[in-house]
C-alpha cells in the first residue's frame, strides 16, 4: 500500500509517465493476491485463528489507508470526509470487537456482509484511482473526448460506490455487533 501511496504523491505533470497508472495496477494486485490468499487457505485447509485476524486486518489496512490518502490528496471532495470518518468509525469498532474476543480466546471470522463491504470497499478505491489513472495518462492511449467522458463516468461511479460502500460498510457493522454485542458485556 506504501508503494501505491508514494506512486500517487508526486504531481504527474513533474514526475515519469504512468505513475498513477503504475498505482493502479499494483493497487489491482495487492487486492487481487488478498482475495488468493484466503482462497488457497481455504481450499488447502490451511485456515488459521491467527489468518483470520490478520486477514480482517490487513483489509482494513489497505482500504482506510486508501481512503485516507485520497482524501489528503484531494481526488475525493471534502465532503467525503463524512463518508471516510462512517467507515473508520465502523471498522475501528469491529477491529475491537475482534481483540476483546481475541483476549477472550476466541477468534471471529469475517461475516458475509463484512466480505461484501470489503469488495464494494476496493471497487470504490479502484474506480477512483482509474480516475486518476486517466486523468494522468489516459490522453496517451484514448481520444482527447472518449478520454474526458470515460473519466466523467468514473468519478460519479467512484462517488456512487462510495456511497453505497459506506451504507454497506454502516449496515454490516450493526448486523456484526448485533450478533457479537455480548462479547462486550461478558465479563
Amino acid at each position: 500500500m506504501l508503494i501505491v501511496i508514494a506512486l500517487l504523491y508526486p504531481d504527474p505533470s513533474t514526475t515519469w509517465p504512468g505513475m498513477r497508472s503504475l498505482a493502479l495496477l499494483l493497487f489491482l494486485f495487492a487486492a487481487l493476491t488478498d482475495w488468493l490468499d484466503g482462497w488457497l487457505a481455504r481450499k488447502f485447509g490451511q485456515v488459521s485463528e491467527f489468518g483470520k485476524f490478520m486477514d480482517a486486518l490487513a483489509d482494513k489496512v489497505l482500504t482506510m489507508g486508501m481512503f485516507v490518502s485520497l482524501l489528503s490528496l484531494g481526488a475525493l471532495e471534502k465532503w467525503t470526509l463524512f463518508l471516510i470518518l462512517m467507515i473508520l468509525s465502523r471498522e475501528f469498532l469491529i477491529t475491537g470487537l475482534r481483540l476483546v474476543v481475541a483476549a477472550k480466546g476466541r477468534t471471529l471470522a469475517a461475516e458475509k456482509a463484512g466480505k461484501i463491504k470489503t469488495v464494494v470497499q476496493l471497487l470504490c478505491i479502484s474506480l477512483i484511482l482509474g480516475q486518476l489513472s486517466l486523468e494522468a495518462d489516459g490522453v496517451r492511449f484514448l481520444d482527447i473526448e472518449v478520454n474526458a467522458q470515460v473519466i466523467v463516468v468514473l468519478r460519479w461511479a467512484g462517488k456512487l460506490s462510495l456511497i453505497f460502500a459506506t451504507v454497506l460498510t454502516v449496515v454490516s457493522g450493526i448486523m456484526y455487533l448485533t450478533k457479537y454485542w455480548k462479547y462486550f458485556l461478558d465479563e
